[in-house]
């Protein structure tokens, strides 16, 4: 390969787990046969198939001779003119931030509201609740700066094609505000929750310095419009008027929705999926995985399961957070939704992963339904986990309980800091998701040794949104000049990436 005159060998090596810079230069230099030489990591993964030679591979980018190259990713530009025109941003999560980001840096005037509180509050508020059990529905896991994302493990990986330029850049962002250099490489990369706080602090900075603002805990109550388009919006601090708006709301912000949806915004049922989280001792699944239950130098063992039995609902893992926590995930009280967590250590002694059904609503209640419907039906679903007892404990069943349809009456010590309860699971998802996640965990523990020793717990509902926006390929919301709907409330992303993409996508439009 060669750019800018200068030529470029990809070469492919394998590694211990614990090898050092020298190692790797070292081996480097063996196979281009010189010493001089520059290079840049691609990817790096690790092979772990044969668990008497688990290793790392890395694919990495070399140029021969002393003269120095800068190597360059492929990355977003933005064309800066001052644009006189001023954006309302709802919600402060990676969709809502980087398009805002974006518009900024392009020169816009743009105001970012945000329902949540800041970072550090929120992550104090957390900390309250789950020590004093004190609730607050503007600093949770689900609403405040950052959005449900900071929260969580801050796993980066998307499926999402073509997004390279867009995806570079929110790598880069979050580099320069404070991640570790590896998620640019990394097959599998990670912020971790407490890396997160401080990134997602250092990019608010960022976006103050040029301009930006932002508002928290200011809700969107109204929207004004004007033939089909917003002129202004209304917040419980007020009115602010705009000439673009983008809604970032997030999959939990189900009051924005409705508004939505009573404004004329146009929503359509989409697939999404629903199950329960289950979690494990790490050294299960490391032993499973692994052959040994640590290796020095690695942090944690991961999986990723996915089973289609004949007549079934298809069903697999998805966020699964090794070394990590489950954490109550729910944006108001009345409601119980769980979720997973880790930090960048990935220490904890406990493994969970979303275990979920994949479901198409009007299939499954084999009748038509309106978006709204939808919404009213997965509410009321996590409304019913959160009145069995009236608070946030889990219902829950040892995974080979649950598979003989028995009930446990004793429980492993579990990371969920609000407790669980025996229960059993047909009463409270449909049977086609029943039998389809026992199914399915018959297939899983033949897989990982162990995992049927394991702990299923609540109801797990927030993989995706259940609606999707209908918009324009300028990503306009159909019918309307000037209002985007984006990220994961729009129902057409889903994770960090994706959903940081989208609002780049939708901000790029505007701007060009």
């Amino acid at each position: 390969m060669e750019t800018d005159g200068i030529k470029i060998k990809t070469i492919e090596i394998r590694l211990p787990i614990e090898y050092s810079k020298g190692e790797l230069e070292q081996e480097i230099a063996r196979i281009v046969g010189s010493n001089l030489f520059f290079y840049d990591i691609i990817l790096k993964s690790l092979d772990a198939r044969n668990k008497k030679d688990i290793h790392w591979k890395m694919r990495i980018n070399v140029i021969e001779g002393e003269s120095k190259y800068h190597f360059k990713s492929n990355t977003l530009e933005i064309p800066y003119r001052k644009r006189h025109k001023k954006i309302c941003v709802v919600g402060s999560g990676p969709a809502g931030f980087f398009a805002a980001y974006v518009l900024q840096k392009a020169g816009y005037e743009t105001i970012i509201i945000e329902r949540g509180s800041e970072v550090a509050k929120r992550s104090k508020q957390i900390s309250n609740f789950e020590q004093k059990g004190e609730f607050s529905e503007s600093a949770n896991y689900a609403y405040g700066e950052g959005g449900a994302g900071t929260f969580s493990d801050g796993k980066l990986t998307s499926r999402t094609k073509n997004i390279d330029r867009e995806k570079n850049f929110v790598i880069e962002s979050y580099i320069e505000a404070g991640a570790p250099e590896e998620i640019r490489y990394l097959s599998h990369p990670h912020i971790g929750t407490n890396n997160l706080i401080k990134v997602v602090r250092n990019l608010r900075d960022k976006f103050e310095e040029i301009g930006g603002k932002i508002l928290f805990e200011t809700t969107l109550q109204n929207i004004e419009i004007n033939d089909s388009q917003v002129v202004a919006i209304e917040t419980d601090k007020g009115k602010i008027d705009c000439d673009y708006l983008f809604v970032a709301s997030g999959h939990s912000a189900y009051d924005t929705y409705r508004l939505l949806l009573h404004k004329g915004v146009k929503f359509q049922n989409k697939a999404f999926a629903i199950g329960s989280r289950v979690e494990h001792l790490q050294e299960v699944i490391n032993l499973s995985q692994w052959g040994k239950r640590k290796i020095k130098g690695l942090k944690a063992a991961e999986y990723k399961l996915t089973h289609k039995a004949k007549n079934a609902l298809p069903v697999y893992s998805f966020c699964m957070c090794p070394g990590g926590k489950v954490v109550q995930a729910s944006p108001r009280n009345g409601l119980s939704i769980v979720n997973g967590m880790s930090y960048y250590s990935r220490s904890s002694p406990w493994a969970n992963s979303a275990i979920v059904a994949g479901i198409y609503l009007p299939e499954l209640l084999n009748k038509e339904i309106t978006p709204s419907e939808a919404l009213d039906w997965l509410e009321k679903k996590e409304q019913v986990f959160f009145e069995l007892h009236n608070n946030f404990e889990l219902p829950a069943n040892i995974i080979q309980n649950f598979i003989e349809g028995k009930g446990s009456n004793k429980f492993p010590e579990t990371s969920y800091s609000f407790g669980v309860f025996d229960y059993d699971f047909r009463e409270l998802f449909p049977d086609a998701i029943y039998q389809s996640l026992r199914k399915s965990l018959i297939d899983f523990s033949r897989k990982i040794r162990g995992f049927e020793e394991g702990l299923l717990m609540g109801f797990e509902s927030k993989t995706s949104s259940p609606i999707q926006v209908i918009r324009n390929e300028n990503y306009l919301a159909a019918g309307f000049t000037n209002l985007y709907v984006i990220g994961e409330g729009s129902g057409r992303a889903g994770g960090i990436i994706s959903s940081a993409v989208d609002g780049i996508k939708a901000s790029t439009t505007l701007i060009e």
